[in-house]
Order: C-alpha cells, then sequence, then structure tokens
C-alpha cells in the first residue's frame, strides 16, 4: 500500500470501528456520516468514545477550516467532552501547514499527538510472559478491571472508563479482549477486535506502577493472537498514542499517518 492508502485505510478503520463501540455503549448515539466528517459519539463520560474525525482527503485550508467550525459546533452541542480526531496526512499540503491555527479559530485546542499504524502479521506464536497469566474477558468483574485499567493509564477518573465499558455485550462476546494478570491482580490489557478484514487493536493499557516490563507488548501479541487465530485474519491496524508508539514497531507494525487529538478550547 501507498503511504497515503494506509493513511485513508486507518481513518476507515477508525469510523468502522467506533460506529460498532460507540453503538454497543448506546444504540441511540450520535453516529452520522455528515460530507467530510464522520460523528461517531457516545456522549458518555469515557472520552474515547466521543468521536469526530474528517474524512476528506486533499481539502484546501479553506474546506478544511469549515470543517473544523462544523467539528466544533457538533462538540459543543454535546453534554459530556470528546475529541476530534485528525488524520493529518490526508488533509491538503497547503491545509496541513495551517491547520493549528485553523483549529485555534474553530475553537479546537490541541491536545496531544497519536500515530496509526498497520502490518501484515505473519502467524504470531502464542505469547507468554514469566510474571503474567492472561484471561479473557468474559464478566462484569472483568470489564470493571480492564475500564480501570484504562481510566489509569490514561489519566481518567475511574467512573469515567466504567460508564464507557459496564454492561457492554460487545467486550464479553465478540472482542478479543485480554487481561494480563500478575499474581492474580490485572495489571495490563489489550483487544482486538474484527473489523473490514482486519483485526484492530484498541484499549492498550498498563497500571502506570507496573510500566516498562513488557507487559504492554506481551498482553497486545495476546490478543492479536488470539483474534488470529479465531478469524483467519493477519493484517492489523491500530491507533497509538506517544506512549505506547515505541511498543508496536517490535510486534512489526509500521507508523503510517500522524494523527493529532483536539479538545474543545475550556
Amino acid at each position: 500500500m501507498t503511504d497515503r492508502t494506509e493513511s485513508i485505510e486507518s481513518m476507515e478503520q477508525l469510523a468502522l470501528v467506533w460506529r460498532a463501540l460507540v453503538l454497543d455503549r448506546d444504540p441511540d448515539a450520535d453516529v452520522r456520516d455528515l460530507p467530510g466528517i464522520a460523528v461517531r459519539w457516545a456522549d458518555c463520560r469515557f472520552a474515547f468514545w466521543n468521536c469526530v474525525t474528517l474524512t476528506e482527503t486533499d481539502a484546501d485550508p479553506e474546506l478544511v477550516g469549515e470543517r473544523l467550525r462544523q467539528a466544533a459546533d457538533i462538540m459543543r452541542a454535546k453534554r459530556h467532552p470528546g475529541f476530534l480526531w485528525l488524520f493529518e496526512d490526508l488533509l491538503g499540503a497547503d491545509a496541513r501547514v495551517q491547520v493549528r491555527a485553523a483549529a485555534e479559530k474553530a475553537g479546537l485546542e490541541y491536545a496531544f499527538p497519536g500515530t496509526g499504524m498497520a502490518a501484515d502479521l505473519l502467524p504470531l506464536p502464542e505469547p507468554a510472559h514469566p510474571e503474567l497469566t492472561f484471561v479473557r474477558v468474559s464478566t462484569d468483574e472483568h470489564l470493571r478491571a480492564y475500564a480501570d485499567l484504562n481510566s489509569r493509564a490514561y489519566g481518567f477518573p475511574l467512573e469515567d472508563g466504567r460508564d464507557g465499558l459496564l454492561g457492554s455485550a460487545l467486550w464479553k462476546d465478540q472482542a478479543h479482549a485480554y487481561l494480563g494478570l500478575r499474581d492474580g491482580t490485572p495489571v495490563t490489557c489489550a483487544a482486538t477486535v474484527e473489523a473490514d478484514g482486519r483485526l484492530f487493536v484498541v484499549l492498550v493499557a498498563t497500571a502506570p506502577e507496573w510500566e516498562r516490563r513488557g507487559y504492554g507488548e506481551t498482553v497486545t501479541r495476546k490478543a492479536l493472537y488470539e483474534g488470529a487465530r479465531a478469524t483467519g485474519l493477519t493484517r492489523a491496524t491500530l491507533h497509538a498514542t506517544a506512549a505506547g508508539a515505541p511498543v508496536y514497531p517490535r510486534i512489526g507494525f509500521r507508523p503510517n499517518s500522524p494523527m493529532a487529538f483536539y479538545g474543545l478550547k475550556r
């Protein structure tokens, strides 16, 4: 694939996977495909489930400015905050240079960076870590532990993560979601979700006090291994935060699309 093709794939995977995740959280969620904008907004306390992204390619500065204003208006109309996920490589060259200023003019502020990645994975060996055992998420107790690990890793209140995940059928029945346990205590987690012939890696997290021990990489390998074994799929995609980005190339992922996350100005 070309770099632009993989950037488009990355954006389309977000729109596809987030449609399922947001509707799982709330069947009446705001899920719309507008001209140039995909809305995937559960309007819950878990900010990652409140998402808007731009979907056009090679848009010029004027059109990008208009889309940013529309996105900001959508976000202002919601009860709970969320993010605009912006795939910078999809913008026209001039718009890419001016996008930070255009976002600020629209009432948005830069929050943090991300990176789209993809991999054509050879069959992975079953992963193991001398300090971890694994359990697939299948109960409300597992799901609460998964939510709490994400809240702690991303700096959210525990109730925010629980509001996003507790009660989910998808996470217990369809996602290949795994907890890594150390001495019986959940310390890391990762999941893969099947999407249009790919495995999408989502919500990888490790408890802050157990970082830098290889836990995140191993549990991600576990989710990929089990997802591939169940589906036969070998292509995978993900969106990495800056903290997680160094982990995934060790598994075989290649960066393809720089991303920027924006929230409403406070």
